[in-house]
């Protein structure tokens, strides 16, 4: 019930962020991020990308880091990778500033980031287009005081933390790159769902299977005798 609770909170809270609600306007058509929900690999490339690059300012209270498990990550690889100082397997994946620090060199704390996939869903689209939208939307602002802005959300606050890349890589190959930490993100906001959507299967095949047995030993429909009157 707690955990629900916090990922309520954490969802009004993101919706209710000044200025995002208004940031992207109606004219905004957001591109569709590629669906790497099968991809294990993609998956890990975009967990590798989270944790070494967006971690450090966001937490994601909600996921543990025992969870990448799930993705084909071993307890060795978990530990050597991704386990710095004196955080364990088991521990929520926090974040490393501190939000007094964050709100002086920012002006706001930056938000949790366990189901942004989820708050992000609006009538303009899923919340993974509006991020694939959003990571690849910075340009240059030198009125900005991070010298960076952003198409789907103007005046944002944060640093283009992949700008490296951006310039490193081809426009395909980064679109890529965003495309495997969109689908982390996604993931991560909802870690059982892959597993909730084969159970349903199996609980309609066998509720098929019930429905079939019971209409074959269904006993034939009894006719109705009218007296005869005489």
């Amino acid at each position: 019930m707690k955990a629900r609770g916090l990922a309520a909170s954490l969802l009004l809270a993101l919706a209710l962020l000044p200025g995002l609600a208004g940031a992207a306007g109606p004219e905004l058509v957001l591109a569709q991020a590629p669906d790497r929900s099968h991809d294990q690999q993609a998956l890990q490339r975009g967990a590798r990308t989270f944790i070494g690059y967006c971690l450090g300012c966001h937490p994601a209270s909600l996921m543990r880091f025992n969870r990448l498990a799930d993705l084909g990550f071993t307890d060795e690889q978990i530990s050597k990778e991704f386990l710095l100082g004196a955080r364990r397997i088991g521990d929520p994946m926090t974040s490393t500033m501190r939000r007094d620090d964050a709100k002086k060199w920012f002006g706001i704390a930056p938000p949790d980031l366990s189901v942004i996939a989820r708050a992000r869903t609006s009538r303009l689209g899923p919340g993974a287009d509006w991020l694939y939208t959003y990571l690849r939307g910075f340009y240059r602002d030198p009125t900005r005081p991070s010298g960076w802005n952003n198409v789907v959300f103007q005046n944002v606050a944060m640093h283009h933390v992949l700008w490296e890349f951006q310039g490193r890589l081809s426009p395909q190959e980064y679109d890529g790159m965003v495309a495997d930490l969109v689908g982390y993100l996604v993931y991560m906001s909802e870690p059982t769902a892959q597993s909730r959507r084969h159970i349903g299967w199996y609980v309609l095949g066998g509720a098929l299977v019930l429905l079939l047995f019971a209409f074959a030993v269904k006993p034939p429909p009894r006719k109705s005798r009218r007296r005869e009157h005489v």
